[in-house]
């Protein structure tokens, strides 16, 4: 049976990688410490970047993520892999956050792997432990992956970067891409109020051109809920995403104590499906 870090290679020399006494070791004798939370560093010379979830994004997202409110798109998500994906299959998350969405696909997987990549620490600290069948490993994803050619048969792309070229030179030639990105709808309700940033117009043609010469698109489906919040649920889910980046924390609180709650916000997500081609 497949391990969850048998498709990762070696970052120094591309060598594969195998566990040994508490880390991720490869033939020439490179290391990689595995962290008490279940993740494997591979990032070396650095490479964090301004971008990755703080410690304070993470806790917000994983409180709003428990309290249901994209349950229904992780189900969404998870119907549309599983018939993509065979049984003992290989999923890698390129951009897995806290693996939310990871471990609802494994569920629905029978037999197969994961691999959550991201560059956040703190996100993997929840990843590493999201499923038994998943691993994680800190990565960034403008770099080459340290994923083995043609190991992967779902690759899951959620609110996260891509690497057109890269995606597809770990995919099966037979295997699927679902990129899931938010429509200029998503929390509209929320952004005068809250200060969130806007959708950018101009994603999709970004997502097109990222794609492009790559993958060939398949088939899209909408996901369109409404939900309704707590000022609690509104503060965590200006805190989670992009626009904490640019919010100072205790503004973000007093906005949400203002809002007449509970608040009706759409949540509006586009699922699509590439193959290589």
């Amino acid at each position: 049976m497949a391990e969850p870090f048998d498709a990762l290679l070696c970052p120094l020399c591309g060598d594969g990688l195998r566990p040994r006494a508490g880390a991720l070791g490869c033939a020439r004798g490179h290391a990689f410490d595995i962290a008490r939370q279940g993740y494997a560093s591979l990032l070396v010379g650095g490479g964090a970047t301004a971008s990755a979830d703080t410690a304070a994004m993470v806790q917000a997202r994983a409180a709003f993520l428990g309290a249901g409110h994209y349950a229904g798109l992780a189900d969404a998500l998870a119907q549309l892999a599983a018939p993509l994906c065979p049984p003992g299959g290989t999923v890698l998350d390129a951009g897995a956050g806290t693996g939310y969405y990871l471990s609802a696909v494994l569920d629905t997987a029978p037999g197969a792997v994961g691999l959550a990549l991201d560059t956040s620490k703190y996100a993997l600290r929840r990843a590493g432990r999201a499923h038994p069948r998943a691993g994680a490993a800190r990565w960034d994803l403008r770099r080459p992956l340290p994923v083995r050619t043609g190991s992967v048969d779902v690759l899951l792309n959620v609110f996260a970067p891509r690497n057109g070229g890269e995606f597809r030179r770990v995919l099966r030639p037979g295997g699927a891409l679902l990129v899931v990105t938010p429509t200029e709808r998503h929390l509209g309700e929320l952004r005068p109020s809250m200060g969130l940033l806007s959708v950018d117009p101009a994603k999709e043609a970004r997502l097109r051109r990222a794609l492009d010469g790559h993958f060939r698109l398949e088939r899209t489906a909408s996901y369109d809920r409404t939900v309704a919040l707590t000022a609690e649920d509104a503060e965590h889910a200006a805190a989670m995403g992009p626009s904490a980046h640019h919010l100072d924390g205790a503004e973000v609180r007093r906005r949400a104590a203002r809002l007449p709650v509970p608040v009706r916000v759409t949540t509006s997500f586009r699922l699509a499906v590439y193959r290589p081609g």
